[in-house]
């Protein structure tokens, strides 16, 4: 069992995403303290890039906010490395494929490996061209996180019989952002993904109330929330950590009670 997978291993997951430096690093690390100190099972880091093309105007505006701040990924790997000394909970980046490949694939993963980063998510990485990252992910360990869309249709079973750690179900069509419902059927892509995969799945895009978090759960094995947490932020700024912690717990409690 990958430690990704030990945060299902105790019930539904939730699982929040923040964009690393928004509003800047000082301020994450209180943010991933406080979620981890209130219920979040693993937490989805994302490096800012310039050009975020899974991502609606919450969390561009965030990665813009963090760029501006001149973050960098260098920065954030020490970030890691600092919340590593009191984190135990899983931590996977999310970011571009041009952000690893500009740092150099091998030097970025096998840094990932050394710092405790324990997955990797590329929205914009095809499954017919991953096995450029596969490869190197496996050789330190680092689970290369596949996603999985309502578009995904006949290559769901082949996606999934190749995951790891787990599987990322896009909710919805188009970028990130909170939604009012998720009308996708989303039991259909489960189903198919169980059929093939003994990996847990957790859904997102859209999850933004404790009530869709649950629904969601309840098919799946987790909910993952990044734009009602980045609005989060946007708001409170430098002191986000605490409504943040008050938001994830709330979400966590919803999900413990299936």
């Amino acid at each position: 069992m990958s430690n990704i997978e030990k945060a299902f291993a105790n019930g539904k997951a939730f699982i929040p995403f923040i964009t690393c430096g928004d509003p800047n690093l000082e301020t994450t690390k209180k943010i991933v303290r406080s979620m981890a100190a209130n219920g979040a099972d693993l937490i989805e880091l994302g490096i800012p890039f310039s050009d975020p093309t899974a991502e609606g105007p919450v969390i561009q505006s965030a990665n813009l906010r963090a760029l501006t701040g001149e973050v960098n990924t260098e920065k954030i790997f020490d970030m890691v490395k600092e919340l590593r000394q009191d984190i135990s909970i899983p931590m996977v980046f999310m970011t571009y494929s041009n952000v690893v490949f500009s740092y150099g694939a091998d030097k970025f993963i096998s840094t990932c490996a050394e710092i405790g980063i324990d997955g990797l998510i590329l929205p914009d990485l095809p499954f017919e061209e991953k096995k450029e990252f596969d490869d190197t992910c496996k050789k330190y360990g680092v689970d290369l996180v596949s996603l999985i869309a309502p578009t995904s249709a006949n290559r769901i079973a082949m996606i999934a019989k190749e995951a790891q750690g787990f599987i990322y179900i896009v909710s919805s069509l188009g970028v990130t952002g909170v939604r009012s419902e998720i009308n996708t059927d989303i039991a259909s892509l489960v189903k198919l993904v169980r059929e093939n995969s003994s990996v847990p799945c957790a859904v997102g895009f859209g999850i933004s109330t404790p009530e869709q978090a649950a629904k969601m759960a309840s098919i799946s094995d987790g909910a993952i929330v990044g734009s009602a947490i980045v609005k989060l932020i946007a708001e409170h700024g430098e002191n986000a950590a605490e409504p943040v912690g008050e938001y994830v717990k709330k979400m966590k409690d919803a999900l413990g009670t299936l």
